[in-house]
């Protein structure tokens, strides 16, 4: 059991956005019928070996934009002590200020603070203090649980489209410019560089091919943020064709003639 060599061949669906005739949605097949699943306090060795228990946090998180920025400071103002391990170190500094919950990276964009090498928002596991009754993990991910909604309202864009991705591609056929949103995997080799300096890494590790769903069904809120409603209903009878397909040719041992993440397959074995 371990992480499957990058660049594998994917099967990929093109589809016209539904609203917006000049946009095409390119999406990874492989990636979304997967049965990858976050195994964060399952399992999760942490991208650092000197830090198992910090997952993919340990550096905090870069905001997309200003609104982004707003919308995890908003949340952050209904948290509470009680909740928060580090709910004093963002106090303001004068009264009326923000929380202190941002900082700037050494390029100088904006991110979460970090604390204690880890991002502000991260309980660490273990702690324990006077009234403390949270659980070690993302707090944002905890408040939106106890507020009884998505995560895709609390927590930084990075975080909650994690291990989604979208990117932007220009296609040009002739004289005319096609604008495609591909709707992929967030495996190592998308963070660059950096990638190669994670000691371990979830997308492509069968030790997270454990899901009960694939991912068009398990990440489906987070999907339809990055796509539209109408677009992932699409995405979904595509998927859903083809995950039936799977089970048919398995089934009489036929040969597949669809390429599967490799990582869910060897999860089976």
């Amino acid at each position: 059991m371990s992480e499957v060599k990058p660049g594998f061949a994917r099967d990929w669906i093109e589809f016209t956005d539904p609203n917006d005739e000049a946009e095409i949605f390119k999406c990874d097949l492989t990636w979304l019928t997967s049965y990858w699943s976050c195994i964060y306090g399952n399992g999760c060795k942490g991208v650092f070996a000197d830090r198992p228990n910090d997952g993919c946090c340990t550096e905090g998180a870069m905001y997309s934009d200003e609104d982004d920025e707003a919308r995890v400071l908003k949340a952050a103002a209904d948290l509470t002590p009680e909740m928060w391990q580090f709910f004093d170190e963002a106090r303001p500094k004068h009264l009326g200020g923000k929380l202190q919950i941002s900082d700037k990276d050494e390029d100088g964009e904006r991110k979460t603070r970090t604390i204690k090498d880890s991002c502000i928002f991260l309980n660490r596991k273990g702690y324990s203090a006077d009234g403390f009754t949270g659980s070690f993990g993302c707090v944002l991910h905890h408040l939106a649980q106890k507020e009884g909604r998505h995560f895709v309202d609390t927590k930084p864009d990075v975080c909650w489209q994690l291990p989604l991705r979208r990117s932007f591609e220009t296609r040009e056929v002739g004289e005319r410019e096609y604008s495609i949103t591909v709707i992929g995997e967030y495996e190592r080799l998308a963070w660059g560089d950096g990638g190669d300096d994670f000691d371990w890494y979830c997308t492509s590790n069968t030790e997270a091919h454990v899901g009960i769903e694939p991912v068009y069904i398990s990440n489906r809120t987070e999907l339809i943020a990055l796509m539209s409603q109408d677009a992932y209903d699409i995405l979904a009878r595509h998927c859903d064709g083809r995950t039936a397909a799977i089970k048919e040719l398995d089934k009489r041992k036929l040969p597949l003639f669809v390429i599967q993440h490799p990582a869910s397959l060897a999860a089976e074995r």
